[in-house]
C-alpha cells in the first residue's frame, strides 16, 4: 500500500491514520481487535468510508473490548444493522461478534491476543508467510480474506509494505522495531 504515502499527506481523514497508527507496533487487545474489525468493514469499500465512519463504529461495537463484543446477542445484531451510522452488513457484523469470542479465548488460552500473534511470528526457525498468515487466520476468524489479513498485519507491524523507506513515517516505525522488522533476518 505504498501508494498511501502519496495521497495521505494533507488528507484531512487519510493523514492521521497514515502518519500516527498505520505500520506502528500494537501491543493493545483493544486497538488490535479494532483494527481487525476495521479491515474486515473496509472489504469491498474504500478505506476512506471505514476512517469517516471509524467513531461510530466504535461506538456500536463496545469500543472493540472483545470482551463486551462478544457477550452480544441477536437483538443487538439487529440493532447495529439498524444503525444508518455504521456499515451495515450482517455476514461482517455477526463475523465480528464471533471474532470477539475468538479474542476472548486466545486470550484465556495465551493471556492476550498481542501474545498469541507474538507465538505464530514464526514456523519453525522461519518467519511465517503471508499465505501462511492467511491460513492460519482463516482457521482462528471469520471473514478472512487474503487482503483483510495482509492489511491487519501490515498495520500493526506484522509484515511489510506499509510505508516506502523515503516516506518520513518510515524512519518512525524503523525506531520501534517492528516484528517484520526483527524477523526479516530469518526469512
Amino acid at each position: 500500500m505504498n501508494w498511501y504515502c502519496d495521497v495521505a499527506p494533507g488528507h484531512l481523514v487519510h493523514q492521521p491514520y497514515h502518519d500516527d497508527e498505520y505500520g506502528f507496533p500494537v501491543g493493545d487487545d483493544v486497538v488490535l481487535f479494532e483494527r481487525l474489525s476495521l479491515e474486515i468493514f473496509q472489504a469491498g469499500l474504500s478505506w476512506l468510508i471505514v476512517l469517516k465512519r471509524r467513531e461510530s463504529l466504535k461506538v456500536a461495537f463496545a469500543g472493540f473490548d472483545p470482551v463486551r463484543l462478544a457477550a452480544y446477542g441477536p437483538a443487538d445484531i439487529d440493532r447495529l444493522l439498524g444503525d444508518s451510522t455504521i456499515i451495515r452488513n450482517r455476514r461482517k457484523v455477526e463475523a465480528i461478534i464471533a471474532n470477539a469470542a475468538c479474542v476472548v479465548g486466545l486470550q484465556q488460552e495465551h493471556g492476550s491476543l498481542a501474545a498469541w500473534l507474538g507465538e505464530q511470528r514464526l514456523e519453525g526457525a522461519r518467519t511465517r508467510t503471508k499465505d501462511s498468515w492467511v491460513k492460519l487466520f482463516r482457521a482462528t476468524f471469520r471473514f478472512m480474506g487474503v487482503e483483510v489479513v495482509n492489511e491487519f498485519l501490515m498495520s500493526i507491524g506484522y509484515l511489510p509494505g506499509a510505508h516506502r523507506e523515503d516516506c518520513p513515517v518510515f524512519a518512525r516505525i524503523a525506531e520501534q522495531k517492528p516484528p517484520w522488522m526483527m524477523d526479516r533476518d530469518l526469512r
